[in-house]
């Protein structure tokens, strides 16, 4: 297994793995309309997260946050254009860095418009990619499509090569070309999917595990499916986009598109273990927690669970972490 990983495991002492990591942050809110979701990058960060994931024996390195120059460009029912570039043109440069530093990677966003950013730079750094794309919603409309014009709703139409044409000219986005096949890409907790959504993932056979799927086959055997469905030779650099509104209103209510009869926390962080002992989930995308939606024990409980799946991506287990072997001399009497 060790010979898989990618960018990825360091050493080993027991079966405790010590890596890189680089998070970036992005502060950015301009995919949809809700305000308050650009502020999830520092505040994840303020409850704890870099000691959490130094806690697992990771080097931790943080670039921080995305800073751009906006373009003054337009196309018809997408919002904030110009933003949307100029981020994501940003952001697929960091994340080139980030993984050409031998780091695997975590993305704070930030709305799911960050995703076009993110998954441009692991394609061009590692071609050979396949995506996990956790949420309630598909994010498969194009301008034409879109009732909203929000991009958040659209970044894996724009990733993909088999929907290109459909899509007219966009200014600003020459730099990022359909280079990611649809066939590498798998949703796992869908339950609120548009129309046309739905004629896109029949027509092209996408891989798609509704909430009904994950109650029939439990997330365990849902995340085995996926991943024999994207990466049936278990070679490619995985990468998990991750919509906090994928869980449940009742465990991440502070996001601005829930959902009710979504993933429960167990199955979020099971999914996300189940993904980290492949030992090729390389980045990590965690979106669309808005601390401005909800009191502030709505917050604190979406924030809490953003946590959670993160350590879950990067080596955290609920059984705990064994002891290095050699050592001897645990202090036991501190345990009584």
């Amino acid at each position: 297994m060790l010979a898989r990983c990618v960018k990825r495991i360091f050493f080993k002492v027991g079966d405790r793995h010590y890596g890189k990591v680089g998070i970036i942050g992005v502060p950015f809110e301009k995919g949809q309309r809700k305000g308050g979701v650009a502020l999830a990058p520092d505040v994840i960060r303020s409850a704890g997260l870099l000691d959490e994931l130094k806690s697992l024996g990771l080097d931790v390195r943080d670039y921080g946050n995305v800073e751009y120059d906006p373009s003054d460009i337009s196309v018809d029912n997408m919002s904030h254009l110009g933003h949307v570039a100029g981020c994501t043109q940003r952001l697929s440069e960091m994340v080139q860095c980030v993984l050409q530093d031998g780091r695997n990677i975590l993305t704070i966003g930030g709305d799911h418009s960050i995703g076009i950013g993110t998954i441009d730079g692991h394609v061009k750094t590692n071609k050979n990619i396949a995506i996990l794309w956790i949420d309630a919603h598909a994010d498969l409309n194009t301008n034409k499509t879109s009732e909203s014009g929000n991009v958040h709703g659209m970044p894996v139409a724009l990733l993909t090569s088999e929907l290109a044409d459909y899509w007219p000219y966009l200014p600003g986005m020459d730099w990022q070309q359909p280079m990611l096949s649809i066939r590498n890409v798998a949703y796992i907790g869908l339950r609120s999917v548009d129309r046309y959504e739905r004629l896109v993932i029949e027509k092209f056979g996408i891989t798609a595990f509704g909430m009904e799927d994950v109650e029939r086959f439990g997330i365990h055997r849902v995340i085995h499916m996926a991943l024999k469905k994207i990466d049936p030779d278990n070679n490619k650099s995985l990468h998990v986009s991750f919509d906090i509104d994928s869980l449940d209103p009742l465990e991440a209510p502070s996001t601005g598109t829930p959902v009710r009869g979504g993933l429960s926390l167990r199955e979020g962080i099971h999914a996300m273990e189940e993904l980290y002992r492949t030992c090729r989930l390389n980045a990590v995308d965690l979106v669309e927690v808005n601390p401005k939606i909800g009191d502030q024990k709505s917050i604190d409980l979406t924030v809490s669970a953003a946590i959670h799946i993160i350590q879950a991506g990067f080596g955290y287990t609920r059984r705990g972490l064994k002891v290095p072997e050699g050592v001897t001399d645990m202090p036991l009497q501190t345990f009584r």
